[in-house]
């Protein structure tokens, strides 16, 4: 089903509410959601786009049909304000810093069918709920968030994943520039994604098939999610970590710009510690973040630690991406 890219909405009093609950409302029937659905997407974007305006003073709404395919809806909702300093009473129902009923998490909680948050005090908060009729029980291992350049209405970054067991494919690309040409291009290499292929080999598909594109820089990791084996295969500016706890590592790339000039195609083995995380970012993201400042964030889903990279590293004048992927942790 073709949707429109993730819509940005920014909430800085009461009159931005009735907008992004209209916006969950017209995804949620694209989605082909059922009136059940549509009312609780609703009621969950109303609550999380409320909270902004009654705790922090303001923030952004971000909605997105889910990547997976499923027939759901991801809310994300992101602030600067004070956090949580208490968030096991605040995920519960009748406790409020503002005078409201204080069943604001308690409902979004309950209609959702994947709720995570960081919310470490004083370091603003980031909300991810998922609405719909086939969310899984499970935290994802893998996910991302590719959004456009303010004013744009096409976004030249994109990724994939595709899943053969343990062993995960993931691509970013960042198409040069912005707007739809560099949309292309990134759209072009997410196409030449499949399984059964190095990722060197992936990205020298890419190459030939970005020739007629104005071209773009990618990065493909092959991570093996139980055993952390890792192959990865990066070519141009898309930045690439493994995180594991206040140890960081980069991976390194190689100069060019796939389908144009690449002077050498090289993949490195890695291996990814269990539990850790690996980022992908294209260079909308600034560098120099160190998840290690956010308490408790590399426990959280992959989409709240992309959504919290973006909030707080955005450069804001290209589109920004950032995928996340998890490792199995040791007792699982």
């Amino acid at each position: 089903m073709a949707l429109t890219i993730p819509q940005r909405l920014r909430v800085e009093d009461p009159s931005g509410v009735a907008p992004a609950r209209r916006a969950a409302e017209k995804i949620a029937t694209d989605l082909g959601f059922d009136e059940q659905l549509r009312g609780e997407a609703a009621i969950v974007v109303t609550e999380l786009a409320t909270n902004l305006v009654r705790h922090a003073g303001g923030g952004e709404i971000v909605l997105r049909a889910a990547p997976d395919g499923s027939a759901a809806l991801d809310a994300i909702a992101l602030d600067h304000g004070p956090g949580i300093a208490n968030l096991a009473r605040a995920r519960g129902d009748g406790f409020s810093t503002a005078g409201g009923a204080g069943t604001g998490l308690g409902a979004i909680g309950r209609l959702s069918g994947t709720l995570d948050l960081q919310a470490a005090a004083e370091q603003g908060t980031v909300v991810v709920a998922r609405v719909g009729e086939a969310v899984a029980a499970d935290e994802p291992a893998v996910d991302g968030l590719a959004l456009a350049m303010a004013g744009e209405t096409a976004c030249g970054d994109a990724w994939t994943q595709v899943r053969e067991g343990d062993l995960v494919t993931i691509l970013l690309a960042d198409g040069l520039g912005h707007g739809p040409d560099a949309a292309q291009a990134a759209h072009a290499a997410v196409r030449e994604v499949r399984t059964g292929l190095t990722a060197e080999a992936l990205v020298q598909r890419m190459h030939a098939a970005l020739q007629p594109t104005r071209g773009a820089a990618a990065a493909v990791a092959r991570l093996n999610l139980r055993t952390g084996a890792l192959d990865f295969a990066g070519i141009g500016n898309i930045a690439a970590t493994i995180v594991d706890g206040a140890t960081t590592r980069s991976l390194a790339s190689m100069p060019g710009t796939l389908g144009h000039r690449v002077a050498r195609f090289r993949s490195f083995p890695q291996e990814v510690p269990p539990g850790a995380l690996l980022v992908l970012h294209s260079d909308g993201c600034r560098s120099g973040w160190d998840l290690s400042r956010y308490p408790g964030a590399q426990r959280r889903d992959p989409l709240v630690v992309a959504a919290l990279l973006i909030r707080d590293f955005e450069r804001g004048r290209d589109d920004v991406s950032v995928v996340v992927a998890r490792t199995a942790r040791a007792n699982a």
